[in-house]
């Protein structure tokens, strides 16, 4: 199967192409100039990554306080993320970096605040 990206590592923007086996596997990879974007070709066929933001409640609050993880999620768990989210609640005070969320999904990424609230 053939498949290509346009390259967001610099701002080049090389169209790169991959093939890849059955097992999605890359087979070829063509079309980038740098090693920026064939190490993101590669994440990007294999095992796509995304930052994930979100707002969860604070207690006693109306406003919610933004987050977001700390690295980016492999794409295939940004719902199971955002639904354990869902059920967050967060005591004030916060400041922007504390780990809101540890481990979340079972991962290595930590949700951290984005900004502080008292």
């Amino acid at each position: 199967m053939k498949k290509e990206i346009t390259c967001i590592g610099c701002p080049m923007g090389c169209r790169i192409s991959a093939v890849l086996d059955e097992n999605g596997k890359i087979v070829s990879l063509e079309g980038y100039t740098c090693n920026v974007g064939k190490k993101y070709a590669q994440e990007e066929f294999t095992v796509p990554k995304r930052m994930v933001t979100a707002l969860v409640r604070v207690h006693g609050q109306n406003r919610p306080l933004s987050v977001k993880t700390a690295k980016p999620i492999e794409k295939s768990r940004i719902f199971d993320c955002l639904k354990q989210l869902e059920s967050c609640t967060v005591i004030l005070p916060v400041h922007a970096g504390d780990v809101v969320v540890p481990h979340v999904c079972g991962t290595d990424v930590d949700i951290v605040a984005t900004r502080e609230m008292y």
